[in-house]
This record gives structure tokens, sequence and C-alpha cells, in this order.
């Protein structure tokens, strides 16, 4: 009989690995192909025998883990990312349960637990929340502030867009994604309204170009934190100007030093 150190290594071997990857893929594709009639009605049987033989594998290779493991494999999240992701498929096909095996297209998720760059983007996600949480609440206030005058302002004229507080902060997020801001929305206000860009124009610029670059600037740091921990885990030297500039620092002294006591003899 196998160890669990032997079997542990084996099951998080490459080719395991990218035998799994593989897998999934073809999960992803079979769940596709049982949304189209055509193909159903021809291979319906076949897609269901195929859909069983992956959640069989997904199945076994969870029990595998868990028997190398022990309980050290609920301690990774992705571990039981992967628990749930799997369990959803477990959930019977018959009554008002039934709607719920809708949510198999959910294993094509495993990816993520399967790929580390896939694992490293979420995880960045997730440690950027808190700042993603401010700047959300930035733009909030910016929404309320801009749906409350468009509201008192444009309100009377154009109820459909601006005649009460959530229709005023739809139509600003409309402006903000700039989906047909211009002909769709701000011209026929212009129309009515001609000095009207003198608000569009600074909200366009506050919320679109300085607020979702600053969801992007938040995500990007998190995602360079990340690689920094990694790198250092893994015991590569990071090295950044300032290093360099005190490296520099430090030989020129010596060379100093050097040439100084080379004088004196």
């Amino acid at each position: 009989m196998f160890s669990r150190e032997k079997i542990g290594i084996w099951i998080e071997s490459p080719k395991v690995t990218g035998f799994v990857i593989g897998v999934i893929i073809l999960n992803a594709i079979t769940l596709g192909l049982d949304t189209i009639p055509a193909v159903t009605s021809q291979f319906g049987h076949t897609l269901e025998v195929i859909d069983q033989i992956i959640l069989g594998i997904f199945i076994v290779e969870i029990l595998l883990k868990l028997y190398a493991f022990h309980f050290k494999f609920f301690s990774t999240g992705w571990n039981v990312f992967d628990i749930l992701i799997v369990g959803i498929a477990l959930v019977p096909n018959a009554g008002t349960l039934s709607i719920l095996r809708v949510l198999r297209i959910f294993r094509v998720l495993r990816l993520i637990s399967t790929l580390p760059s896939l694992r490293k983007i979420v995880s960045a996600l997730l440690l950027s929340l808190p700042g993603i949480a401010s700047i959300a609440l930035l733009a909030g206030i910016i929404f309320y502030i801009g749906s409350v005058m468009t509201t008192k302002v444009f309100g009377e004229t154009f109820p459909e867009w601006f005649g009460s507080i959530p229709a005023s902060m739809y139509t600003l997020f409309q402006v903000m994604t700039l989906e047909s801001w211009s002909m769709g929305i701000v011209r026929p206000v212009m129309e009515k309204f001609p000095h009207a860009y003198l608000f569009f124009i600074p909200y366009i610029v506050i919320s679109t170009f300085t607020t979702l670059n600053l969801f992007i600037a938040v995500i990007v740091n998190s995602i360079q934190s990340l690689d920094q921990e990694q790198k250092k885990e893994e015991g590569i030297v990071i090295v950044t100007l300032d290093t360099l500039y005190e490296e520099i620092k430090s030989l020129q002294a010596s060379v100093k030093n050097l040439e100084a006591s080379k004088a004196k003899k």
C-alpha cells in the first residue's frame, strides 16, 4: 500500500495537475454543449455519462488529497473551495433542487485553484478588498452628490433620466461607463441646458479617469505585494533602486578608504 507521503507527492505532481486541468477544460466544453438543443437531442446521454465520469475523477482526487494530507488539507482555502465546487454537483437532480444543477458550471472555477497564476490574481483581489471598499465609498459619495445635483437641476425636464435619486444614480453610472454618454444623455440635456457640460465633463474626469484608475492601482499594488512576499518565501533577493543606491554608496566609501590607505603608504 502506498504511503500518504507518496500519494501526496503524486497527486500534486505536474502530470496529475495537468491531467486535472485537462479534465476541467473538457468539463467546461461538455457543459457548454449541453446548452445546445441539437447536440443534446443526439448526444445527451453521452454528455451525461462524460459529466458523471468527470465528477467521479474530481471526487477521487479530493479523497486522495484527504487521505494524503489528512487535516492539513483543510488548512488551505483553495482545497475547501474545491470541495464546495464539487459538492454542488452532488445536489439531487429532482424537485425544487433541480435548479441547483445549473451551478455545475462553477466546476470550471477549479481552474483558479489549479493554476498558480490565477490563484495569485484572485488572492490579490481579496487582499485589495479594504482599499477597494474605500474607493467604492468615495465613488458612492460622488454618485450621491452628482445625483442630488442632477435631480434638482434636470429632474423636471428629463424625469426618465433624472426624475429621482435612484434614476439619477443609474444615469450617472451609465455616463461613468462612457456608454452613449454624449449622444444619448449629455447632448439632449444640453439642448435644454446649454451649460450642462460644466457638470458632466468634471464628473467624467473624476469618476471615470480618476476613481476607476484608483481601483486598478490598488489591485496592481496588491499583485506586486504578493509577488514580493512569494519571492521572499522562495529566498529570492528583491533588488530595488534604494538597495542599489545603498550598495553603490558603500562601494564608493570602500574605494575612497582604499585610496586613502594607499596614499598614506
